[in-house]
């Protein structure tokens, strides 16, 4: 029987076509999926209840996680603490990772482009509205979507109406539903390990900072670079700045264990307003002077949500130098400042950083690449971890600073 090219290829197209089919199996998991998840919901002030929720039936844009370990952040205590933001009843955690369990056949890429399935390892970013002005006019810049949300962020009553309560990370199981087309946007992380992935959304923060300080113009290799605040933020911008190829890293702070880890993450100088010879802003401005061409700092980062503190930024600043404000993610009140001395005299240079863009996750991959290039101990910041049913007790633990990064650890 002659076979023409033309059937040829026909044959061959079926069989491509049939193994695709069969590949749908590979986006359920082996064995039966879960009903229910178990979830920390936080139902009152300082008051987290272990619940099981239902878990929705899964569609074919849905993406299921079984949830392995999420960092705590200073935004979930804050919300812990007092519910400023009205979301309770909520399952908090939004820097969490896990192992894909369910991925709907109309999800075959993360939001890089890269192929995603059943045992990819993956995180979650913003979810944007994409119909406000910002997202209409500035769509690389997605962290100012006026209705931005994010996952574990987002209150029970919301996703009630989803059919959705498995919307955070402080859980067993976390679900996506609708993918991209809902807002959503996630990245398949497969090349890093667990504590690389808690940290991710962290380091995401600095890396977006990073970049709002370098459009000034005033970071390269021969910048001195203040950091103030030596919590998990202003530990890892620390990173960011030695893999970005800072040389002279300045850490301020009143905890003296915490500076010792700066020095550890890259820190050259380290400065503690608790120290006799440094407890008052004159004593820290001439030392910093001192090892800042005596005239002070090219460029600061303010990582402290402490407002005392940062008022006293601009006196680390030399003239025509500039700083980048990324300490207050929530409203901790205000300070002042003389304007003429502090911003029109010296003509600094002014930016904010509002937490991160989806555009900022692939880069911030490759920064935790870059410490392990260059051994910078990133992964020793998590110092605490916790199971699911002492969240309460990881809360307190943060608040009390004992230690540097917690994280809850999926038993």
């Amino acid at each position: 029987m002659d076979i023409s090219a033309n059937q040829i290829e026909a044959i061959v197209r079926q069989v491509v076509a049939s193994m695709g089919a069969g590949s749908t199996a590979r986006r359920t998991a082996a064995g039966p999926l879960p009903k229910v998840a178990k979830v920390a919901m936080l139902v009152g002030p300082k008051k987290i209840e272990i619940q099981e929720v239902p878990l929705p039936e899964l569609g074919e844009d849905d993406i299921l996680i079984k949830v392995e370990g999420a960092g705590v952040c200073g935004t979930d205590v804050h919300e812990w603490k007092m519910d400023p933001f009205g979301l309770m009843p909520v399952v908090l955690g939004h820097e969490g990772t896990g192992e894909v369990v369910y991925c709907g056949k109309n999800i075959v890429k993360d939001t890089a482009g890269n192929p995603i399935g059943v045992g990819d390892k993956i995180v979650t970013s913003v979810i944007s509205c994409g119909d406000c002005y910002n997202c209409r006019m500035t769509p690389g810049r997605t962290n100012l979507c006026a209705n931005q949300g994010v996952f574990g962020l987002i209150g029970d009553k919301r996703g009630s109406a989803e059919g959705n309560r498995a919307n955070g990370w402080f859980a067993d199981y976390m679900l996506i539903r609708g993918g991209e087309a809902s807002g959503a946007t996630f990245f398949q992380v497969n090349e890093l390990n667990l504590n690389q992935r808690m940290i991710l959304e962290l380091a995401c923060v600095c890396v977006h900072a990073l970049e709002r300080g370098q459009k000034t113009g005033l970071l390269n290799f021969g910048s001195k670079v203040l950091v103030q605040g030596c919590g998990p933020v202003g530990l890892v911008m620390i990173t960011v700045l030695r893999a970005a190829g800072i040389n002279h890293v300045i850490a301020v702070d009143g905890n003296e264990d915490r500076l010792k880890v700066a020095q550890k993450m890259g820190a050259k100088t380290t400065i503690c307003f608790k120290r006799p010879d440094e407890d008052t802003i004159d004593k820290r401005v001439a030392k910093v002077q001192a090892v800042a061409n005596g005239v002070g700092v090219d460029f600061a980062f303010q990582c402290t949500g402490a407002p005392v503190a940062a008022a006293d930024i601009y006196a680390y600043i030399r003239r025509g130098g500039g700083m980048c404000e990324m300490g207050f993610f929530v409203n901790n009140g205000e300070y002042s400042v003389n304007p003429h001395f502090a911003m029109c005299n010296k003509e600094i240079d002014i930016v904010g950083s509002w937490d991160y863009s989806a555009e900022d996750y692939p880069k911030t991959v490759a920064f935790l690449k870059q410490c392990q290039e260059m051994n910078i101990p990133i992964e020793e910041l998590i110092t605490h971890t916790f199971p699911l049913d002492q969240m309460n007790e990881a809360m307190e633990t943060n608040v009390a600073q004992k230690g540097i990064k917690i994280a809850y650890i999926a038993k």
